[in-house]
């Protein structure tokens, strides 16, 4: 049986989900990724001592900012009323890295992978910056 593809319609246009019908359960989704940095760089994060300020506290307000807005970036995504989130860093002192994790729930129609996806994806992209 092949695949049903529901973000196109019949002609193979590329459509928002239609949700409508289905009734609100417990979501959740979470991602996670690593950024590698050169040793000073992980000391100035650990040590707090970057040009820029708290690195990875900017980097957490950031995914979260990003994640609560996925909707106006990623096309055909619906807008969520999400009712946790939450971005986390570990420093991985061997590997000279930081892993960044993005938690997002809701009581809704749909999922939140994109959410939490985007989170962690502009959480290390700010590290970087």
């Amino acid at each position: 049986m092949e695949p049903v593809f529901n973000h196109f319609d019949q002609a193979g246009n590329a459509v928002m989900v239609d949700v409508t019908g289905k009734e609100p359960t417990y979501r959740t989704a979470v991602a996670e990724g690593k950024i590698f940095v050169t040793r000073p760089i992980l000391d100035a994060i650990t040590g707090r001592t970057a040009a820029k300020g708290d690195v990875l506290g900017v980097a957490r307000v950031a995914g979260i900012m990003a994640a609560k807005h996925t909707w106006e970036v990623i096309p055909l995504c619906h807008p969520l009323l999400l009712s946790h989130l939450a971005v986390e860093f570990e420093i991985l002192e061997e590997e000279c890295a930081v892993r960044a994790e993005c938690t997002v729930k809701l009581s809704g129609k749909t999922g939140v992978e994109m959410e939490a996806l985007t989170g962690v994806s502009v959480a290390l992209l700010t590290i970087y910056d």
